[in-house]
């Protein structure tokens, strides 16, 4: 097995220094009480750049993270957008170079001038990798023609930067948190490469798969590419199909596996669910676990968002009628105050079942208006756009997402949809309950675990028309009774999806890690 370093970096005398973890920090090795600093990487992160839920949940599980007391850095990659949302970067460290297969690239650190105080005020510190070469682009992951096609070298190359980086900026002993398969390969290289050395023998890793539809998947030539060794292409490890899968090899070298909710946990080992890797799921056993994501209460709290047009509580839904009046009038559709609303904030893609949507006539027959916000697929946004043109009075499109549009869209809408085809957590239907939008949602994922059949939503079970129609109309059924309807929403309003609860989860599973015979005492 491979013995070479993935990085070349000096052996850092501070980061070597123990540092006992002081009263009432939360997380510290067992056996010598030292205190843990966990360490995010990942490929999205709000605010600088993300294409869906994942760059949001990693931002808000780190703040969660550091608001309870932990030491939290997140290493991110320094992409074009991210330099245009964070202006004021300067380099924290000399470049330094980063082996790569058979190549030596070079990396380096930089920091926001706004941001560099974050730990003081219990935030995350958010370090940027950079490389132009990989990351001075367009987009993130690919351009109007298809995915990079070095997106194998790119994120190859993150994941060999940030473990040459981790001696610079935190002290032994480490929790790696890798997210998806863009990150997969840094419990791999961390195993194969450096645990010979007492840093890196004394850092853990765990690995969340937020989305197994996207796994990382290469032509075999990849390996020695990447720097891998040919051991490692077996079926229990990188192989897949006579491919190589960075997601499977992530999950056979971490210490721990954890989805983002219960349900998908279970889905994902089946069969039907497991996006062909439901064996590899089941072999881990204890080591994988179902956590779900949360959401920022203080960020999505109808009664003191600074975005909608009118606030309001479960107490006194007033508001929300202004909100929907505002809502009708944005998006050009008649002012009809009983009327339901069935709003979607969603990527327009497959996986969100916008299928369902497009071939139900009766769905878009029913009588109530229909918005849909987000961006995606041409052929979803064509299709959404043709049908908005046909019935400008009852659709309503808009595909300029911001935050700030999705907030009004949950505030005035009466009922969100999500038929999604899977969803391992989602977070738009936590956020429309506490906005007293009702979700109709597949019973699948976070979706069944956060939504309560009958009570704060409408939940169906097949993948069909059929199954989704007959929950929108009891969605509707429900509305034409306000004192029903309102019961619902006061109840859906209560529900506690606050981070809090989740990011106690991840601490608990943290504690596990460093206590199982894989960490070294």
């Amino acid at each position: 097995m491979a013995t070479r370093r993935s990085a070349r970096t000096p052996r850092s005398v501070a980061a070597q220094d123990v540092r006992l973890a002081p009263d009432g920090y939360p997380l510290a090795h067992p056996a010598t009480g030292e205190a843990v600093t966990v360490v995010h990487m990942a490929a999205e992160l709000a605010p600088f750049a993300r294409t869906g839920g994942l760059g949001e949940a990693v931002a808000s599980l780190a703040h969660f993270q550091a608001r309870a007391g932990l030491d939290v850095v997140i290493l991110f990659p320094l992409y074009r957008q991210a330099r245009e949302v964070a202006t004021d970067l300067e380099p924290v460290s000399e470049k330094f170079p980063v082996i790569v297969g058979p190549r030596t690239e070079e990396a380096q650190l930089f920091e926001s001038r706004e941001l560099r105080n974050n730990p003081a005020h219990g935030k995350p510190r958010i370090l940027f990798v950079d490389n132009p070469h990989y990351f001075d682009r367009d987009q993130i992951y690919g351009d109007a023609r298809g995915d990079y096609a070095d997106n194998h070298r790119r994120y190859a190359f993150f994941c060999l930067a940030s473990l040459g980086a981790l001696p610079r900026i935190a002290r032994a002993p480490v929790l790696l948190h890798a997210h998806d398969w863009h990150m997969a390969l840094a419990p791999v290289y961390l195993r194969l490469y450096d645990a010979g050395r007492e840093f890196y023998r004394r850092t853990a890793s765990v690995l969340t798969v937020h989305n197994a539809g996207y796994q990382g998947h290469f032509r075999t030539e990849t390996l020695p590419d990447i720097g891998l060794p040919w051991e490692i292409y077996n079926h229990r490890q990188i192989e897949w199909y006579g491919r190589v899968n960075f997601l499977k090899a992530g999950m056979a070298f971490a210490d721990a596996v954890i989805t983002v909710s219960p349900s998908h946990a279970h889905e994902l080992r089946t069969p039907a669910g497991g996006f062909g890797l439901h064996e590899h799921f089941l072999s881990l056993r204890d080591r994988f676990v179902g956590i779900v994501n949360g959401i920022d209460q203080g960020e999505w709290d109808p009664e003191t968002d600074p975005l909608i047009t009118a606030r309001f509580s479960k107490e006194d839904l007033s508001g929300k009628k202004r909100c929907k009046t505002a809502l009708q009038r944005i998006f050009g559709l008649p002012q009809r105050a009983r009327t339901p609303i069935f709003g979607m904030s969603a990527r327009m893609v497959y996986q969100k079942g916008l299928d369902l949507i497009l071939d139900s006539p009766r769905f878009l027959s029913l009588d109530a208006q229909f918005l849909f916000l987000g961006q995606g697929e041409k052929k979803y946004i064509d299709a959404l756009t043709e049908l908005a043109l046909r019935a400008p009075g009852r659709i309503g499109v808009q595909t300029n997402f911001t935050s700030k549009q999705e907030h009004r869209l949950l505030a005035g809408s009466d009922i969100l949809v999500m038929p999604s085809q899977y969803e391992p957590c989602g977070l738009t239907q936590m956020r429309a309950q506490r906005y007293g939008a009702l979700p109709v949602a597949r019973k699948v994922g976070g979706l069944a675990d956060t939504i309560e059949d009958g009570i704060t939503g409408f939940l169906f079970d097949a993948f069909s028309t059929r199954d989704f129609l007959s929950a929108c109309v009891r969605a509707i059924d429900h509305y034409s009774h306000p004192t029903i309807w309102q019961a619902m929403q006061r109840e859906a309003m209560s529900r506690d999806f606050g981070w809090e609860r989740s990011a106690a989860r991840y601490l608990d599973l943290y504690r596990r890690v460093l206590q199982s015979p894989r960490f070294p005492r």
